[in-house]
C-alpha cells in the first residue's frame, strides 16, 4: 500500500493542502557509469527530517512524562485489558492532520 497517496487522498477529502515536499540539497552521483565521489569513493548521502521526527526528538528528553499513566498502560498490556476504540484512533488520525495543514 503507498501511504503517500492515501495521505494525500486523505487530505484532499478533509481539504487539508499538503505540506511541501522535503528537497535534498545535494544528489549522490550515479554509481552506474558517472563520475566517482570526489571524497574518496564514499558517497554524498543526506537524510532529511521532517518536522514530526524534530518533534518526537525533541520530546524524547522525558521531561513531561506522565509516569502514573505510563504504568497504568503498561499493567492494562500485561494484563491483556488495554482496549482503544478505533473510532478515537481514527479521530486523532484526522485530527493530527489537520493540526499539521494548518
Amino acid at each position: 500500500m503507498d501511504m503517500s497517496s492515501s495521505l494525500d487522498g486523505l487530505r484532499s477529502l478533509l481539504g487539508v493542502n499538503p505540506a511541501a515536499p522535503a528537497t535534498t540539497a545535494a544528489t549522490t552521483p550515479s554509481r552506474n557509469g558517472g563520475p566517482p565521489p570526489a571524497n574518496g569513493g564514499l558517497g554524498s548521502d543526506q537524510a532529511t527530517l521532517s518536522s514530526a521526527a524534530s518533534e518526537v526528538s525533541e520530546t524524547a528528553g522525558g521531561d513531561g512524562v506522565r509516569w502514573d499513566k505510563v504504568a497504568q498502560v503498561q499493567a492494562a498490556l500485561q494484563s491483556g485489558t488495554y482496549f482503544v476504540p478505533a473510532s478515537a484512533v481514527a479521530s486523532k488520525v484526522v485530527d493530527s492532520m489537520l493540526a499539521a495543514g494548518s
